[in-house]
């Protein structure tokens, strides 16, 4: 009780201001991956495995930053890259995929 009286203007804090959270679970639920992968990372077997491990994270955390399914972005981009002229070949980046599936739709 001695700990949380001490600490009772800054535990209090959410209830005068509405846009504070009671708690940080959001913010701890958004690093845990990030935590968790760099101890995986110290079993990775090799320098090079780890990187490639690094690079897949990355790949998966892009794909959910701009809300696109990671297979159905592969399966397109490989269906397609020999065919696109090599000018528009930003059409296959990751960012825009979701622009033309988009426009497909509609």
């Amino acid at each position: 009780m001695a700990y949380a009286y001490a600490r009772w203007d800054a535990l209090s804090a959410y209830l005068y201001d509405g846009n504070l959270q009671i708690d940080n679970n959001l913010c701890e639920n958004a690093l845990r991956c990030i935590a968790l992968g760099r101890k995986n990372y110290l079993f990775a077997g090799s320098h090079e495995a780890a990187q490639r491990a690094a690079i897949i994270y990355s790949f998966f955390a892009i794909c959910k930053k701009h809300e696109v399914n990671p297979y159905q972005w592969l399966k397109y981009t490989l269906s397609n890259i020999a065919s696109i002229n090599h000018k528009k070949i930003k059409e296959l980046y990751l960012q825009n995929y979701k622009k033309i599936i988009d426009n497909s739709n509609m």
